[in-house]
């Protein structure tokens, strides 16, 4: 780490401290040339994850727009909203572990609509009807045979 002050890339961490999120580093440097101290931040870079839609268009992941989704899917029935927040961390985890730097939005959507027949059949068919764009009652009526199939 270059000195601030003088340039010289010689120094020492006199102190390091953990942020209160765990998130980020701070480290108290002394230069080894001109003895003065400066501090530094040390993060994770963030790389975004691009989804990839329908259309071929690329955009960078929004935990707002799933939180989103997840409410609507959810509204009226008892499901928290720390739950709902535990959802989309655990989604966005999941999205990361796979390593891929753009991901298919149908990829995004199963794992939703995995999370929300988990949870809730109410939320997980209003969900699916929206991302598979249910086109009358028939596929309605297909989908909750689906679900009762498995029960």
């Amino acid at each position: 780490m270059k000195c601030p002050f003088c340039g010289e890339i010689d120094n020492k961490v006199i102190d390091s401290r953990v942020s209160k999120d765990g998130n980020v580093i701070r480290r108290r440097r002394e230069c080894l040339m001109c003895n003065r101290r400066f501090t530094t931040y040390e993060h994770i870079e963030d790389i975004p994850i691009m989804i990839i839609k329908k259309d071929g268009r690329r955009e960078v992941f929004n935990r707002g727009k799933v939180r989103s989704g997840l409410k609507k899917a959810c509204e009226k029935r008892n499901i928290s909203m720390n739950l709902i927040e535990e959802y989309v961390d655990e989604l966005e985890r999941d999205l990361r572990e796979t390593g891929e730097k753009e991901i298919p939005s149908s990829v995004l959507g199963e794992k939703i609509m995995h999370i929300l027949h988990e949870v809730d059949d109410i939320a997980y068919v209003r969900f699916a009807s929206v991302y598979r764009e249910f086109k009358d009652v028939n596929d309605f009526v297909a989908e909750l045979k689906n679900i009762l199939s498995k029960q």
